[in-house]
């Protein structure tokens, strides 16, 4: 089949490049515009459009993509297929209605669940245990199109946001294939959503990372999880930010002033929590690369009794 394949970030290369060494013809490939990366703020194409530069295919970075000359442009193509996966953009029904079939969406959770623009995220900020794949026929909402197929993939104890989103973007690229396969064959079937069954994943905001430490350790270990590495887990001590990048949670029969630093060893920093313990394993000083704790103790001085705080403040112990 002629397909337009439209995404932007990493999530989106491992289709790009199934649907590239495949049958199908990659007419051409849109994604966002270039944008500044880096503490040179330097203007960076995204990932793929690096790739279609590489790969010798066509590619269009519309600031909008309804706007009706890119519209005019995309149904000149005569496409039988627009592969859509994490665009970035929204397509409205002038958009959606160009290809001989329709628009397929690869979309990172199980749907109707997580609709939204960070369901990886909160899959695991949430404690799930599971989550998967699931390709659509788009419509006008946001991620409300019927379900093609889906794949459901287990959220490992040792998963954070990154790791996840690898094994999806992989597990994904593999549906778009299987999807487009049983569509040429004629034996794709489409299920409505039920939107009663439906829950939303918000885009995030770097406020989102302040740890609350009066919660039990489990839910501040899958928030750790869930937002490292974007935007991370963070918390104050003194007058110091500190990203909070690795962490394990510990059973304890005391109880625990929350936010305090009960014991240091070079595995860990132990802080209590509502319940259980928190043990830091890998954090970020302010301004500094990541480190485990002890790469970190032998820099900076810690001691038990002293309090993460929400915000910045002079160096509080208990």
């Amino acid at each position: 089949m002629n397909i337009v394949f439209m995404g932007t970030p990493e999530f989106s290369l491992p289709t790009l490049h199934k649907l590239y060494e495949s049958d199908h013809d990659v007419l051409l490939v849109v994604t966002q515009p270039d944008r500044p990366k880096g503490r040179g703020r330097e203007s960076t194409p995204p990932p793929v459009k690096q790739f279609a530069l590489e790969k010798k295919i066509s590619v269009l970075q519309p600031i909008k993509c309804t706007s009706l000359d890119i519209i005019k442009t995309l149904g000149a193509l005569n496409a039988d297929v627009f592969i859509v996966v994490a665009f970035g953009q929204i397509l409205d029904k002038n958009l959606l209605a160009l290809p001989h079939h329709f628009c397929i969406n690869l979309h990172s959770s199980l749907l109707p669940k997580y609709r939204g623009a960070a369901p990886i995220n909160w899959a695991i900020i949430n404690g799930e245990t599971e989550t998967g794949v699931t390709t659509m026929k788009m419509n006008a909402g946001l991620d409300t199109g019927d379900i093609l197929l889906s794949r459901k993939i287990p959220i490992r104890n040792k998963d954070d946001a990154q790791s996840l989103h690898d094994t999806l973007a992989h597990q994904g690229s593999s549906l778009v294939m299987e999807t487009l396969n049983q569509l040429d064959s004629g034996s794709l079937e489409a299920t409505s959503q039920n939107s009663d069954l439906a829950s939303y994943a918000p885009k995030l905001k770097k406020e989102d990372g302040l740890i609350q430490w009066n919660q039990p350790a489990v839910k501040i270990h899958n928030l750790v999880r869930g937002l490292m590495p974007w935007p991370g887990a963070f918390s104050f001590l003194g007058s110091k930010r500190f990203k909070i990048c690795k962490t394990e949670t510990k059973s304890c029969d005391l109880s625990d002033q929350p936010g305090v630093i009960l014991r240091i060893s070079g595995h860990g920093i132990e802080v209590g929590t509502k319940k259980e313990r928190i043990v830091i394993t890998e954090l970020q000083p302010e301004g500094k690369n990541k480190m485990n704790v002890k790469s970190f103790l032998a820099g900076h001085k810690l001691i038990t009794g002293n309090i993460f705080t929400k915000q910045p403040s002079p160096i509080t112990t208990l």
